[in-house]
């Protein structure tokens, strides 16, 4: 992993960034508790779409959303190469599986720019804001809306 530093002003932010198909994301690091490889999920019945399921770590039940589908992407059965992303979201812990954890990322508050008017508002919902690094476009998360409250009781 490479770290990347702005000497830009403003309040600084680690965030954690990942791949789900060709698009890049991030997270705020101090939400992400662990990262561990791919793990055979052990489905729910009636669990919305994008929630492949349980798996056991060290003793407590794990939800496992795909992010990829949750917002909408394509995404195919994972492979080895996919990972879990263990992430505290309001007093809960579910793990998000992904493509690849690429970089920690150093940014400032001014590099994050507004999801644009074009997007619709289901993109709004999901993304708080966009910054380019390196020529890249990476998209802020807002884990709050991933799993909402009522949807968080299902899984």
């Amino acid at each position: 992993m490479t770290q990347i530093v702005s000497q830009s002003n403003g309040a600084r932010h680690e965030l954690i960034a990942f791949r789900i198909g060709d698009q890049e994301f991030c997270v705020d690091i101090m939400q992400v508790r662990e990262i561990r490889g791919w793990t055979q999920a052990t489905p729910l019945p009636r669990a919305p779409a994008y929630v492949r399921g349980v798996i056991n770590l060290r003793g407590a039940v794990l939800p496992i959303v795909d992010l990829g589908a949750r917002l909408g992407l394509t995404t195919g059965e994972p492979s080895a190469r996919h990972v879990i992303m263990v992430v505290n979201q309001g007093g809960r812990t579910i793990g998000l599986l992904v493509e690849a954890v690429s970089d920690i990322i150093d940014v400032t508050e001014d590099m994050v720019q507004p999801t644009p008017d074009v997007a619709c508002d289901t993109v709004k919902q999901f993304v708080k804001g966009l910054f380019a690094i390196d020529g890249r476009m990476i998209s802020l998360i807002t884990l709050e809306r991933v799993l909402p409250e009522q949807e968080a009781e299902a899984a």
